[in-house]
C-alpha cells in the first residue's frame, strides 16, 4: 500500500502568496496543507491563492482545511481563494456551498 503523495510550493511576491498543490489531499495529507496556509498568514500575507491545478483528489479534510483558512485568513484581514479545482472538488465545493466562500 504506497501513501498519498502531496507536493506544496509556496511563491510569494510581497503580501500576496501562491500556494502550488500537486497530489491528493486526504487525510494523511491535509495536515500538511494546514501547516503551509497558517505560515502563510504568519508570514504577514494578505492574499493566498491556492492553485489546485494538479490535486486529482480533495476530500472532506481537505475542505475543512480551506474552509478553517478562510476563517482564520478573514479574522487577520487576509483572503484566501481557490483556483482551478478538479471536478471532483469543484462538486465537493459546490454541494457543500462552499464555493461561495473558496472560489
Amino acid at each position: 500500500m504506497t501513501l498519498p503523495q502531496l507536493n506544496i510550493y509556496r511563491h510569494d511576491r510581497g503580501t500576496r502568496a501562491l500556494i502550488t498543490l500537486a497530489g491528493e489531499i486526504v487525510p494523511v495529507t491535509a495536515p500538511l496543507v494546514r501547516t503551509a496556509l497558517e505560515r502563510c498568514l504568519l508570514d504577514g500575507m494578505t492574499t493566498i491563492d491556492v492553485d489546485l491545478t494538479t490535486v486529482g483528489l480533495c476530500d472532506t479534510s481537505g475542505l475543512g482545511v480551506f474552509l478553517d483558512a478562510s476563517r482564520h485568513a478573514a479574522e487577520t484581514h487576509a483572503s484566501l481563494r481557490l483556483h482551478y479545482p478538479c471536478p471532483q472538488t469543484a462538486r465537493l465545493l459546490a454541494d457543500t456551498g462552499s464555493d461561495r466562500v473558496l472560489l
